[in-house]
């Protein structure tokens, strides 16, 4: 997805295979969208896309699609017998047994579709991903595509951008009430919510920042030690209960 309809302009997100939008402008070879997953809206070149027939969008927008858990997963196209390689979190649509279709197109998922791993280790399995704005993916993520990316795996819903993820969830007192699956957020010189990590502990965050790591974090913020020197300003933490009732995604 790009913030203007060219192909210079800045990549603003990403939409993975499987995913569903509406199209609410057209120009010869873009459509501005609004994704169906967290309501963001961009432009897509129009060779990215097929169209759906309205009640089939409709469908399959009541259905909870399958994900893809590995960090690629190979869809076999049957009309020109290519492969696809699907990124993490991509949605299997109208799945039956090892084939989805989107479409008229007909794709056969080769090899395991992956299982869900607990929340720490598919916290963990994004280290030294690269960091890109606007990313999704193990190839290149920022910092809230990260933490969406994992949630998503878990099933719960967070919004695209840093600013909007703090609008959500319940607020944590400080870092000594902090615990695994806990969101951190970092504010600006003129307090703006720019940057979000994921809590593993109360003393340790995994974010994506020059690439998805693990650093040391207190009451004043996130310290690289590579950098050695404090990088991020600590302005909240947020919990989600629903993260939370599900006990099974803490084990270590």
């Amino acid at each position: 997805m790009r913030a203007e309809p060219k192909e210079l302009s800045e990549m603003t997100s990403q939409v993975l295979f499987g995913e569903t939008f509406e199209i609410i402008e057209w120009t010869d070879k873009w459509a501005k969208i609004t994704t169906t997953f967290d309501s963001y809206t961009g432009w897509v070149s129009r060779l990215q896309f097929v169209m759906l027939g309205h009640l089939a969008y409709q469908d399959l927008i009541k259905k909870s699609s399958p994900l893809t858990y590995g960090t690629v997963t190979q869809a076999w196209k049957k009309s020109d017998n290519t492969v696809l390689y699907l990124p993490v979190g991509s949605s299997l649509s109208f799945l039956e047994g090892n084939r989805c279709k989107i479409g008229n197109e007909k794709f056969e998922i080769i090899g395991p579709k992956g299982d869900i791993e607990n929340f720490f280790s598919t916290a963990k399995s994004f280290i030294n991903a690269p960091y890109l704005w606007g990313g999704r993916t193990h190839f290149g993520i920022d910092c809230s595509g990260y933490v969406q990316a994992v949630f998503k795996l878990h099933g719960i819903k967070l919004l695209r951008d840093a600013s909007q993820q703090a609008e959500q969830g319940t607020t944590v007192a400080g870092l000594t009430d902090a615990r695994l699956g806990d969101l951190a957020f970092f504010k600006n010189a003129e307090m703006k919510v720019v940057h979000v990590g994921i809590m593993l502990n109360e003393k340790q965050i995994i974010h994506a920042s020059g690439k998805v790591k693990i650093d040391s974090i207190d009451d004043d913020g996130i310290y690289s030690e590579e950098l050695k020197r404090y990088t991020h300003t600590l302005h909240s933490i947020k919990r989600h209960d629903k993260l939370v009732a599900n006990q099974t995604v803490f084990s270590r």
